[in-house]
């Protein structure tokens, strides 16, 4: 019965956040909208994690952590390995990787790395509407390293220092990036808190010069840009088992974000494993116009005394359209 309960005001919170969420969240973040740069940074990787709406920050037990909560990567033990791919709009491909190793029951490192890709692009001016012979390219690049350390058994510290480089057209920009996190067991229920804090840096701006013609006809030339801040976002997060026993465990999360170039919400997730081979996941993302419903599965297969990992996650963007991501952990 106490389940029951527990479960039905988990629905019964989502819901009326949904239908309130404007009298509870005032929209006191709108004029920061567009406000930083490198919004790839802003990405969402891994299946399990978008699976259950991004509020993954107090569950980061596996190599999905590297991006969310650094501090998670020591809460799990085993060698994982993670390779994802992210279908995006408009042909955009996203593919990450990224690998975790425990140096001791204490110490943990891992490395990774993010890529974004187009097809080359065609030119084009306010006096060439239709294209002007020549083509462009856009890309985007994200690597770095993580480390974190079991403070105490209930407490966990984690950080990221990145490089990033974005390049489009004769323009290039780049910057090395921080996150900070940590991960806490409060030894009650299950429940763990997390705090996350994502690309941290100073502000950017490209690098490179370009040259147009403008509508007097006369060829002008720009080698002079602003500087914007990263998207930086504070993470907050609660987490806990609602359910676990020899053959089922279901797992919830409730998430507050706030991102420096938006307005502050909530993220809900959840996660059923059965007979820890068969996963099922549910997330909803609130105040946001361009994203809501995401759920994914995941299925986990004995190979050779390891386990292989196969996630899928499916994102509702609304008028955008949809989006599919897939995952695979290799865990040794």
């Amino acid at each position: 019965m106490r389940r029951f309960r527990a479960i039905t005001i988990l629905f019964l919170t989502i819901l009326l956040t949904h239908t309130s969420y404007a009298q509870l969240f005032p929209n006191l973040g709108g004029q920061r909208v567009g406000t930083s740069a490198a919004s790839f940074l802003k990405i969402g990787i891994g299946a399990r994690s978008i699976g259950m709406g991004e509020a993954f920050v107090p569950i980061a037990d596996d190599a999905e952590a590297l991006y969310w909560n650094p501090a998670g990567i020591s809460r799990f033990s085993g060698t994982d390995v993670v390779f994802s791919h992210l279908s995006w709009f408009a042909d955009i491909n996203v593919d990450y990787g990224g690998a975790v190793f425990h140096l001791n029951p204490i110490n943990s490192v891992g490395v990774f790395f993010m890529a974004l890709t187009t097809a080359d692009m065609v030119e084009t001016t306010e006096l060439q509407p239709f294209g002007t012979g020549r083509y462009f390219s856009y890309s985007d690049f994200l690597g770095g390293i993580s480390y974190a350390r079991n403070m105490t058994d209930k407490f966990s510290f984690g950080i990221t220092v990145k490089y990033f480089q974005e390049t489009l057209a004769d323009l290039s920009m780049s910057a090395f990036l921080f996150d900070l996190g940590t991960y806490y067991l409060t030894g009650w229920k299950k429940i763990r808190f997390a705090v996350a804090v994502s690309n941290f840096s100073n502000e950017l701006s490209p690098d490179g010069s370009f040259t147009y013609k403008n509508l007097n006809n006369e060829i002008v030339t720009v080698d002079e840009h602003q500087g914007y801040s990263p998207p930086i976002i504070f993470r907050i997060g609660i987490a806990t088992e609602l359910i676990e026993t020899e053959t089922s465990k279901l797992t919830t999360s409730v998430q507050l974000n706030h991102p420096n170039d938006n307005t502050e919400n909530l993220n809900f997730g959840a996660e059923y494993w059965w007979r820890n081979m068969v996963a099922l996941r549910l997330g909803y993302i609130s105040g946001r116009t361009d994203r809501d419903i995401s759920v994914g599965a995941g299925l986990k297969i004995p190979v050779a005394n390891r386990d292989l990992r196969l996630d899928y996650a499916f994102s509702n963007f609304g008028r955008l359209g949809y989006v599919n991501q897939f995952t695979i952990h290799f865990i040794l």
